[in-house]
C-alpha cells in the first residue's frame, strides 16, 4: 500500500493536531483529524475570552508560519490566537481533513499483535504494517457512529 492510501487518524484539532496533520500531508499520507468541538483551536476554543498568550508571540508560533505583521501586541488575545490557528489551517489546506463535532469512542487494533494491544503500555515497539487500526467515531451533528 502506498502512502497516499494510508490513512492516519489524529485526535484533536488544537496546535498539536494541526501540526500533525500538516506533517502527515507533507509525507504523502491521508490524515483525518477528529475533534469533539465545533471549531479548531484546542484549549483556546474554551479559554476565557479575556485570556492572553502567557509567552511572547515569537515563542508561540509555527516555525513556517509567523504571526501576521498587523498584530503588534506581544501577548495576543484568545481571539487573535484562534484567528492565527485558523489562518495556519487555511494556508496549509488542513480544513478539508478536519472532522469537527466528532467524538472518538474507541480505538482497536486487528493484526499480528492484536492480543497484546490491550496490554501495550508504550514500550516504543511499533506495530507490524500488516495490521489494521479501527477508529470508532460518533458524529455529534448527525448522531451516527462509524
Amino acid at each position: 500500500m502506498d502512502k497516499k492510501q494510508k490513512q492516519v487518524a489524529i485526535i484533536g484539532a488544537g496546535v498539536s493536531g494541526l501540526l500533525a496533520c500538516k506533517y502527515c500531508l507533507s509525507k504523502g499520507f491521508n490524515p483525518t483529524v477528529f475533534d469533539l468541538e465545533s471549531d479548531i483551536g484546542g484549549v483556546w476554543v474554551k479559554t476565557i475570552k479575556t485570556t492572553r498568550l502567557q509567552a511572547p508571540k515569537a515563542l508561540y508560533q509555527f516555525s513556517d508560519f509567523p504571526w501576521p505583521e498587523s498584530l503588534v501586541e506581544d501577548f495576543p488575545t484568545q481571539q487573535e490566537v484562534l484567528e492565527y490557528l485558523h489562518s495556519y489551517a487555511t494556508h496549509f489546506e488542513l480544513l478539508p481533513h478536519i472532522k469537527l463535532q466528532s467524538r472518538v469512542e474507541n480505538i482497536s487494533y486487528d493484526g499480528p499483535w492484536s492480543e497484546t494491544w490491550a496490554l501495550w503500555n508504550g514500550t516504543g515497539e511499533t506495530f507490524p504494517s500488516e495490521g489494521k487500526w479501527n477508529v470508532t467515531v460518533h458524529d455529534i451533528r448527525t448522531n451516527t457512529t462509524k
